[in-house]
């Protein structure tokens, strides 16, 4: 019934997620109110760890996406489990230090790191730098020959490989502002020339084609050009690399309409292009690493919502309004990402009726979810958007100077708060007022 197995009908006819009552939390905490399901977010990191375990022999790595979902919480999860972590930004490893996650397990992506957070990654250790471009390589050997350190580092490689999502998620092909590219030589030079570097030593190549993927060929073919690529690094510049980052981008379930590959199938059918790949190269196996990005906590997470208005505009719209938007959830604002949508205190109620879920912004693009079957509801109903666990809560914004919602991480019909809900206090915080105002 739900896109989520996380969630279900408990006895009292109400939406139930980690053994929670759904109404009973919008009681208790309030909406807008993010709501994780901490059993399937670990359940998702044990089926990503057991596969690269077995199908990789324990050569490799799973990275936990911190972009998708930040929070100390979050990251104890992810050491917790045995997953590694990727940032990109000072903000994502501030919080990773401040959750002890160990920095022999971060990985520092982004195509524009600032000098701060070069020393940031450098006077903590992290485990690596995925090198983005020329100017980025130079400033981590100027920063780390300051320091007396060699830096290990890997490099962002453009595999020219169109992943068929959105275009603000494709990020393999040349024309993006990520990595260096394969097709105009761009990354066999940087290779060849940070090799002659004294302060950085290179470790691995990493790429990633893009999000929300359905496909097993893109993979394939990724996990093929790479492999191509380093076996042109040994064979022409004696380079040999220790470790593969294949990215990831393996789609959810948003819908009932999307029909994603069972997570570890994506594992087990790239490992076997890259060993039989290996072997015909003769090449060693790499050291692999995977990012299975929002897939881990995605369909994890629901947002809590108390309706408000409802306008129907004869003959043209019905619009449903909730006490958040794209504050919350600015995704369908920026890439029309379609969602499900449940009433929390009546989750099974026959669907009659076609609505428009808007925000409370002042913003005629504010919406949810555009032109949605749902049962009749009226004001003081609990909506429930579902999958919300990845990029609503990270790219939660104080537009309209609106607070932030809470994070409520629930298990075993126990909740816990591991973000509060801001204040109005919260939103003037950092304002000043000048005394000759």
């Amino acid at each position: 019934m739900f896109v989520s197995e996380a969630l279900k009908i408990n006895s009292q006819g109400h939406l139930e997620i980690g053994g929670c009552d759904c109404v009973e939390l919008a009681k208790e905490y309030g909406t807008p109110l993010y709501v994780m399901d901490e059993g399937l977010i670990r359940k998702n990191c044990r089926t990503y760890k057991n596969a690269m375990d077995n199908y990789y022999n324990g050569n490799g790595l799973v990275l936990f996406a911190s972009k998708a979902f930040c929070t100390m919480a979050i990251c104890r999860i992810a050491q917790q489990e045995g997953l590694g972590l990727d940032v990109v930004s000072g903000g994502e490893l501030y919080t990773a230090i401040k959750a002890g996650f160990p920095m022999d397990r971060v990985y520092f992506h982004g195509n524009n790191k600032t000098l701060d957070e070069i020393n940031m990654g450098i006077d903590n250790n992290i485990r690596r730098f995925v090198v983005d471009n020329r100017e980025e390589l130079d400033r981590i050997n100027d920063i780390a020959a300051q320091k007396g350190k060699v830096v290990n580092i890997s490099f962002r490689i453009k595999p020219g490989i169109d992943a068929h999502t959105h275009d603000f998620i494709q990020t393999g092909q040349i024309d993006s502002k990520f990595g260096v590219a394969l097709e105009n030589g761009e990354a066999f030079e940087i290779v060849k020339y940070a090799a002659s570097l004294k302060n950085v030593k290179v470790i691995g190549v990493h790429c990633h084609i893009g999000s929300q993927i359905f496909d097993l060929a893109p993979f394939e073919l990724a996990a093929k050009v790479m492999i191509e690529f380093i076996s042109k690094l040994k064979n022409e510049l004696g380079i040999e690399i220790d470790e593969l980052n294949l990215g990831g981008g393996f789609g959810i379930k948003y819908i009932n309409e999307h029909d994603p590959i069972e997570y570890d199938h994506y594992i087990e059918s790239v490992s076997k292009v890259v060993k039989s790949l290996c072997e015909d190269r003769k090449i060693k196996l790499p050291f692999i690493v995977m990012e299975p990005g929002r897939s881990i906590v995605a369909s994890a997470g629901i947002t809590l919502y108390t309706i408000g208005a409802v306008k129907d505009i004869k003959n043209v719209r019905k619009y449903v309004s909730v006490d958040g938007g794209m504050t919350d959830n600015p995704r369908y604002a920026l890439y029309q990402s379609p969602y499900d949508a449940v009433i929390a205190n009546r989750p099974d109620a026959v669907r009659c009726d076609t609505v428009t879920i808007a925000g409370k912004c002042c913003e005629s693009g504010d919406l949810l979810i555009k032109d949605i079957t749902m049962p009749e509801m009226k004001s003081g109903d609990i909506l429930a958007v579902l999958a919300t666990g990845a990029y609503n809560y990270s790219m939660s914004s104080n537009y309209n100077r609106i607070p932030r919602p809470p994070v409520i991480l629930v298990k075993d019909g126990t909740a816990r708060v591991i973000v509060k809900r801001e204040t109005y206090e919260d939103i003037i915080r950092n304002d000043i007022m000048p005394e000759d105002l």
